[in-house]
């Protein structure tokens, strides 16, 4: 029997393609357009009409970037944060959110609420400081794991989730004489997939992008510099001397520009965490899902 085709289905069609096709071009132009321009010639960029290719193709916008003898350290020290901190964060996480997950813990509830009431109230910037000078943390790298081990909002994302696993999972182990540790290691960790996965990916993106904690406690430290924090001083000194490139133009050389600078500076960050992201896309889509089904 041949199916009936509705006016309605049709329009409703045509609209939807319409808008996931715009909605793909928006997406995915502005970074091809990046990528064109951090591969164009510094000058040339800023003359515009760079869309999607290069006009003036050339690597000296990436060879100014990773030029400096401190880059170096700094991609050390970001990469060694991003893997020390997202591995200790998400483990010590996830061990207190199954202990706040226990019906049997008689305070899960005074401490759920403890945590919950620093995602509102923190004592601001200044006492912050002091607080981790005085414990000795500046000038050291531990000031990017240690005070951020654990995230109040990522406690919440994973005690929910086990909160909807089968309890039956936990008292079959129980049976067999396993312990709170064994049966967090062996039952809980492995069902628990999707969410380390999407809470992983969130605490790796912060701690890959973040620079604001280097100025403020390793500032006046080469030795525990980050990748970002070397990124940002670089556009920051190109960008104040981008009014004069024309000037410092030589006869047929390349030059950098603000423009081109930046566009290489957003290449090279975004680069890992784009490289990393489809292969968690499985588990960080099912995670985002948490919650939404209820036994």
């Amino acid at each position: 029997m041949k199916k009936k085709i509705y006016v309605s289905d049709v329009v409703f069609d045509v609209v939807k393609w319409t808008f996931l096709v715009f909605f793909f071009l928006a997406t995915v132009y502005p970074i091809l357009n990046t990528l064109a321009v951090s591969f164009n010639e510094g000058l040339d960029a800023i003359r515009g009409g760079i869309y999607i290719l290069p006009r003036k193709f050339t690597l000296e916008n990436y060879r100014s970037v990773l030029s400096k003898s401190s880059l170096l350290t700094g991609a050390y020290n970001t990469v060694l944060r991003t893997v020390i901190g997202t591995v200790s964060q998400l483990f010590l996480t996830a061990l207190l959110a199954f202990v706040l997950s226990r019906k049997e813990f008689i305070f899960r509830t005074p401490i759920t609420l403890l945590f919950i009431f620093t995602m509102y109230f923190n004592a601001g910037l200044i006492p912050n400081y002091l607080w981790l000078n005085r414990l000795g943390f500046t000038n050291s790298f531990w000031v990017y794991i240690i005070p951020g081990m654990i995230s109040a909002f990522n406690l919440l994302v994973i005690r929910t989730y086990i909160r909807g696993l089968p309890e039956s999972l936990i008292e079959s182990a129980q049976m067999d004489g396993a312990g709170y540790f064994t049966i967090f290691i062996r039952v809980i960790l492995p069902l628990c997939k999707p969410v380390l996965a999407t809470v992983a990916l969130f605490i790796a993106v912060y701690q890959w992008n973040s620079w604001f904690d280097t100025m403020l406690y390793n500032g006046f430290s080469e030795r525990y510099t980050t990748l970002q924090y070397e990124l940002m001083k670089l556009l920051s000194s190109v960008t104040n001397q981008g009014a004069n490139a024309n000037d410092m133009k030589n006869a047929g050389a390349a030059i950098v520009t603000p423009t081109s600078i930046r566009a290489a500076t957003t290449i090279i960050t975004a680069l890992p965490i784009v490289c990393l992201y489809p292969f968690l896309q499985k588990y960080f889509i099912s995670g985002l899902t948490i919650g939404g089904v209820k036994e």
